[in-house]
């Protein structure tokens, strides 16, 4: 039987105060992102927040518990599928959103493919680039008017020069130049028609709290995120995941390796890590010795160029 998903377990010896959490400092970060959530709710008209399954939006998904229970959510949870994703993070997906009761839109890139609002050169051409057309769509669809996202300043250079409240124009558009200032947490959510905010309320945390969190949480994750044995093709100097989208070229090897993904996108462009690191006290030594940024270790279509995830964003990307 396979598992999909899993809670943090219990790790054999106790983490070293280096890596213990500092609960002041997560109490703050929460504190943050909740107001940041209301203060959404209160001044949008129509939110959605973005839902992959991944870690940073399961995250998400407590902090608006912790927002807004015992009432539902006031806006649904969307998520763009480039049909390439893991099953396991789609599995945990639609279990996590049916356990919440609450609404999830799933809107596709196969959809927009077969509508010629999307064309790809070849077959496999790497997916995640396009997302942006599948999801400006579905903004223009629902009109909403700002997009909650799990994006963090951490991840990646291009989101470092990002805002919390991140001003779209009506073509979805990111300028990094025009952004709005963010004085004492006062944020200016002022749209017009067809324009956006995409909004980050974990924007200000690492990977390091956002494991911590999970941890004092107790929060369920996919499974792919603790180490397990798998078949990965060394290629270069990645390791990526044996399936029916990725199978060895010419002069590549299959080996079984000792793995976790650090992050969960596309499986055509999301390598796992060598790791033995099967608990989230583990994962959190393990994260705190880092010195590479998880999209900077595990995502090949960030690795294209310097400015990569910036030309995406600036085009519509999340």
């Amino acid at each position: 039987m396979t598992m999909f998903f899993d809670t943090p377990a219990p790790a054999a010896l106790a983490t070293s105060p280096a890596t213990r959490p500092d609960h002041d400092h997560l109490d703050w970060l929460e504190s943050e992102a909740i107001h940041i959530m209301r203060e959404v709710a209160a001044e949008c008209r129509n939110p959605v927040l973005l839902f992959s399954g991944g870690k940073d939006s399961i995250v998400l998904l407590r902090l608006a518990e912790k927002a807004f229970r015992p009432g539902r959510f006031p806006f649904p949870l969307m998520h763009i599928d480039t049909g390439h994703n893991f099953p396991e993070v789609i599995a945990f997906r639609d279990y996590r959103a049916a356990q919440l009761g609450e609404q999830l839109i799933v809107r596709s890139l196969e959809d927009s493919i077969a509508a010629g609002r999307i064309r790809l050169k070849s077959p496999d051409e790497l997916r995640n680039p396009h997302q942006s057309v599948t999801l400006l769509d579905a903004i223009e669809e629902f009109e909403f008017d700002a997009c909650f996202g799990g994006a963090r300043r951490d991840e990646e250079k291009a989101r470092a020069k990002e805002r919390i409240f991140s001003f779209r124009d009506s073509f979805g558009q990111w300028d990094p130049k025009s952004q709005r200032p963010e004085i004492w947490s006062l944020y200016n959510t002022r749209v017009h028609k067809g324009e956006n905010m995409r909004v980050f309320p974990i924007s200000n945390w690492t990977e390091l709290d956002v494991w911590q969190y999970i941890e004092r949480e107790q929060l369920e994750v996919p499974s792919i995120y603790y180490a397990h044995t798998r078949q990965v093709i060394v290629r270069g100097t990645a390791l990526m995941p044996v399936s029916e989208l990725v199978q060895p070229a010419a002069g590549e090897t299959v080996v079984e390796r000792s793995v976790r993904f650090r992050t969960v996108g596309d499986m055509t462009c999301t390598a796992p890590v060598e790791s033995h690191a099967a608990t989230v006290d583990s994962i959190i030594a393990e994260t705190a010795a880092t010195r590479i940024t998880e999209r900077g270790a595990t995502r090949m279509d960030d690795q294209t160029s310097d400015a990569a995830m910036e030309l995406r964003k600036k085009e519509g990307y999340f």
